[in-house]
């Protein structure tokens, strides 16, 4: 019977983890550009809807 090779799998599994890490950090990457984005849309929203409540307070 053939013995099992434990560094070939333990390197996989390292392999398997960076490229998970890697992934992760990718889409985490991508959520921070698109909440910045979406928050930069809401800032401009919220202003334009102050500068109308403004403008019909005044007299």
């Amino acid at each position: 019977m053939a013995k099992p090779n434990f560094n070939f799998i333990k390197r996989q599994k390292e392999l398997e983890k960076k490229k998970k890490k890697e992934e992760k950090a990718q889409r985490k990457l991508e959520k921070g550009t698109d909440d910045t984005e979406a928050t930069e849309e809401t800032d401009e929203s919220e202003d334009s809807a102050e500068q109308a409540a403004d403008e019909d307070s005044q007299p």
